[in-house]
């Protein structure tokens, strides 16, 4: 687990892919700082099988202060999509990723656009499904991507995420017939780990309210290091 900055209120790190976010990050963080008490502050998650980067606040304030500015930038970004009416506002919380899926643009997946999908979250199958209108238990999902570079039968892609649901980013691939390299879960053939990465992550100081930007290089593994130049 490699940490990116630290002080008295936040801690940024690359999540390594297998450590959950909600239980293994914290204890991890506990036992380096020698602290079995210390405060830590999930405010964000991400799948245990996707490495990247997080935030995690270290003080109540902090974590409140960081969870305002998430629920803004959900705010922001459903006004922005037309799902919200409101003022259009910058969001202060923005989460960038990259990944490997199989193929290239086509007609279901241009080469750059906004995907926009009703998703259903089935509890006991540990899996989300794409549905065709909204009910009971279906959200919206929404996020922004880029294919930056295809090479052979798989390309990379950049993404924003506008909302945070469950498994979107693998699903919302999947339902166009280019799921994630190594995704078996969501029809991937690739042997190996989920090829997500939290790449990209901004937000404002919880105390000083400096702007802070984060981001991580291209792994240099397969299937990343297709796309290295």
């Amino acid at each position: 687990m490699n940490i990116l900055y630290e002080d008295a209120f936040i801690v940024v790190l690359d999540k390594p892919a297998g450590l959950s976010s909600e239980e293994g990050v914290p204890a991890a963080l506990r036992q380096r700082w020698n602290a079995p008490d210390a405060f830590v502050g999930v405010v964000h998650r991400l799948d245990t099988g996707v490495s990247g980067l997080m935030v995690f606040a270290r003080t109540p304030g902090a974590a409140a202060a960081l969870s305002r500015q998430i629920t803004q930038s959900q705010n922001a970004y459903a006004v922005q999509d037309g799902r919200a009416e409101g003022r259009a506002e910058e969001p202060q919380f923005i989460k960038q990723y990259r990944a490997v899926i199989a193929g290239g643009p086509d007609e279901a997946l241009p080469a750059e656009g906004t995907l926009r999908d009703w998703l259903f979250k089935d509890s006991r199958r540990g899996r989300v499904f794409p549905v065709s209108r909204p009910r009971k238990g279906v959200r919206e999902a929404v996020l922004e991507y880029r294919i930056l570079k295809t090479a052979g039968n798989t390309s990379l892609v950049g993404i924003t995420l506008h909302t945070g649901r469950t498994h979107q980013i693998r699903v919302q691939f999947a339902a166009r017939k280019h799921p994630l390299s190594g995704d078996g879960k969501y029809g991937s053939r690739v042997k190996g780990d989920i090829a997500l990465q939290s790449c990209g992550l901004q937000f404002r100081h919880p105390d000083t309210g400096k702007p802070l930007q984060f981001s991580l290089p291209l792994p240099d593994a397969a299937p990343w290091k297709e796309f290295l130049e």
